[in-house]
């Protein structure tokens, strides 16, 4: 299917996208921007904006439509949440995204280097908000009880999909088990507002996108973003369908109708893309 014209990006034209490239390769750090092939890039490097890819460049897991690879598991790198406070104090940053490949290898997943990350950013830039992206953790509690322990300002865990196509999409997560992770949350720290997110066109239906705006507005979820999948190379599952704009408009009524409170839901919508507009 062509590229509808509401998806084709026109790259901004500012000095501003190579210093942010080029600050984040000086610090030897890696984001999710670059690694997932982000169509937002160009807009949010440029305007000293990006979202920080901790533990590694590889994951433990092989979801579907991820351009994150796995491969060889790399020690955790203890000076990275230094590197990562030190990215954001240079770029200015006033909201700070962190989000991790998946490290099942690790006891913990990883969730005291989120933890780590979450402090040295917080002791650089004690006025800045921090907004975390967490995997599953396989479910365990004391992991996510780590993380929220840091003190982020909001907690996101992405569905990513319909359940009918785990199976396909996500072969290594379960959608009850990320449920129940952000249900966790709001019991562990009710006071930090938790976030959510689907991509449409993997071949999911209207009718099937409702009920997971039910199940979130059930568990009280603050922030649920829908954005259009893209394929990142030929290798990925191709796209299905390319969901209208105004489609993106009745997802965000709905989930309103729903009781919740801010829905985010455009093509274009990343689950970091403009963050800084719902702390």
């Amino acid at each position: 299917m062509r590229i509808p014209p509401w998806l084709r990006i026109k790259l901004p034209k500012s000095e501003n996208f190579s210093c942010t490239s080029g600050l984040i390769e000086d610090l030897k750090l890696n984001t999710v921007c670059q690694s997932a092939k982000c169509p937002n890039k160009w807009e949010c490097f440029s305007k000293n904006v990006a979202t920080f890819l901790i533990m590694g460049r590889n994951c433990t897991r092989n979801c579907a439509f991820c351009n994150i690879a796995p491969g060889e598991m790399l020690p955790i790198d203890p000076d990275e949440p230094a590197r990562v406070a030190e990215a954001a104090k240079r770029l200015e940053l006033k909201h700070v995204v962190i989000t991790s490949v998946t490290r099942d290898d690790l006891p913990d997943g990883g969730s005291a280097h989120f933890a780590a990350t979450i402090m040295a950013v917080r002791e650089t830039m004690p006025d800045c908000t921090i907004e975390v992206l967490i995997p599953d953790f396989q479910g365990d509690d004391d992991a996510l009880r780590t993380v929220l322990e840091a003190g982020p300002d909001v907690l996101n865990h992405n569905l990513e999909t319909v359940p009918d196509l785990y199976d396909e999409i996500r072969p290594q997560a379960d959608y009850q088990q990320s449920l129940a992770l952000l249900t966790q949350s709001k019991i562990i720290a009710p006071d930090i507002p938790t976030k959510s997110g689907i991509m449409v066109g993997l071949g999911e239906t209207d009718a099937q996108i409702l009920p997971v705006l039910d199940d979130l507005a059930a568990i009280g979820c603050d922030i649920v973003t829908i954005g259009q999948y893209m394929q990142p190379t030929r290798e990925h599952p191709m796209v299905k369908r390319y969901v209208e704009p105004e489609v993106f408009d009745v997802y965000a009524e709905e989930g309103t109708k729903r009781g919740i409170k801010h829905m985010f839901s455009a093509p274009l919508v990343r689950s970091s893309y403009n963050a800084e507009k719902f702390v």
